[in-house]
């Protein structure tokens, strides 16, 4: 598959455009990244970056009901929010580009937050929250991971927040200043992706995004997480049908090599139901009624996890022993030529599914330009295909030493004696 081709300008107020031509779509899709996410809140205020992604959609001075309008426009958008970043997305016919260029500058710069519309959005996001983690089955999952695993990283708390108190607290005056903070040019990626030449986009971006002030420069204040020296275990007791286990450990940041090394590890493990992790602990021993290997893929050191619902009569320490034999063999011996074709055959064909669709164009050109360089789109795959069975027992070697474990016992709650 030909390269992913772009150009890139950046505006005097900081603003980094990325427009990518596709001459054979009718379609645009216009995917602003903005570099603020859970990392950049503060202990005592979590859950606003999450928030903000809610607010973005209230109205601004000039556009006071964003979805309508972009749906009388042909289009439709989303967003989304995560650790490290916040992204928004509209996709729309490229004829009508300049509505979504309209709308996306008018919120960047004139959002309306005032008590009212910050009293509903935080009513929303409460309520997201009580449903999808404190009463949904293994809801508090992360809640748990997170507070062993990190002890200073702001990575210690989800995307949602350390608790809905944070945002039921949060006052006007905070969540603007975040807003001046964050949401401003110099903050921002925006790319055009479709049937829009570079000519023709350009100006429209100048004519929409040009007199926004730049803002204040976010530094990566955060702390740094100390090296992890001692094995970790904690144990959690919930209303839920299985007994849980998770196996977590520290791992390299996106940009190190390790990265996709780990990553490789993960697709070994659990990728398909010739997994070594399904077809030994799943199906032979069926110790676990489904268990799963991932990275969590965060910009900074992450996370390595290995989460799997233990089968009825099944103790943990079984479960662990079964688990740590098999990331044992990854230590002692190279994985065969066959198998690290097999998982790297599949990140090929992954990448080139992923890249057929417009918008998932448009959103890795901007994270990767987030990364450092909107080309590391292009070269990524090579990263992979370049990883060695030598580099793979080295890295598993580091990865999984005893004592870098976190280990929790996410229990099921037993019934109470009813006799």
């Amino acid at each position: 598959m030909q390269p992913i081709s772009y150009e890139k300008y950046q505006l005097a107020n900081g603003l980094t455009v990325l427009i990518h031509h596709d001459p054979l779509t009718p379609m645009a899709v216009v995917n602003t990244l903005y570099k603020v996410g859970a990392r950049n809140e503060v202990s005592t205020r979590t859950g606003f970056a999450h928030l903000f992604e809610h607010l973005m959609f209230g109205g601004s001075q000039n556009a006071p009901h964003f979805d309508a309008a972009l749906q009388e426009a042909g289009g439709n958008n989303n967003a989304f929010t995560n650790n490290d970043l916040t992204n928004y997305y509209d996709i729309l016919p490229a004829d009508n580009l300049e509505t979504a260029l309209w709308l996306e500058s008018d919120r960047m710069h004139f959002l309306h937050i005032n008590e009212r519309s910050l009293d509903v959005q935080r009513k929303v996001v409460i309520e997201e929250f009580k449903e999808n983690y404190l009463n949904q089955p293994y809801g508090q999952l992360w809640h748990q991971v997170r507070q062993l695993c990190y002890t200073q990283h702001p990575y210690r708390w989800p995307t949602i927040g350390l608790t809905p108190q944070h945002v039921a607290k949060a006052t006007l005056s905070e969540v603007q200043a975040f807003y001046q903070q964050y949401y401003t040019p110099n903050n921002a990626i925006l790319t055009i992706a479709g049937g829009v030449a570079p000519d023709q986009a350009l100006p429209l971006v100048e004519r929409y995004f040009g007199d926004i002030p730049t803002g204040p420069t976010p530094l990566p204040d955060w702390p740094t997480e100390p090296a992890q020296m001692g094995a970790r275990h904690a144990s959690f007791e919930d209303d839920v049908p299985l007994n849980m286990l998770i196996m977590a450990y520290p791992m390299a940041d996106r940009t190190d090599k390790g990265y996709y090394e780990a990553d490789l590890i993960s697709d070994i493990l659990s990728s398909g139901s010739s997994s070594r992790l399904y077809l030994k602990l799943v199906k032979e021993q069926q110790l676990f009624n489904e268990l799963q290997a991932f990275i969590s893929g965060n910009l900074d050191p992450g996370l390595f996890v290995i989460r799997g619902r233990l089968n009825e009569g099944v103790s943990y320490d079984d479960a662990q022993a079964a688990i740590q034999q098999e990331l044992q063999r990854l230590q002692d011996d190279l994985v065969p030529r066959h198998e690290l074709e097999k998982v790297k055959n599949k990140v090929e064909s992954g990448y080139e599914y992923n890249t057929i669709n417009l918008m998932n164009r448009a959103y890795a050109l901007s994270y990767f330009e987030n990364l450092g360089d909107a080309n590391g789109l292009n070269t990524e795959k090579e990263h992979y295909l370049s990883v060695s069975a030598a580099a793979l027992r080295d890295r598993a070697i580091q990865l999984f030493d005893a004592r870098h474990l976190n280990l929790l016992e996410y229990r099921a709650k037993q019934p109470a004696y009813a006799g």
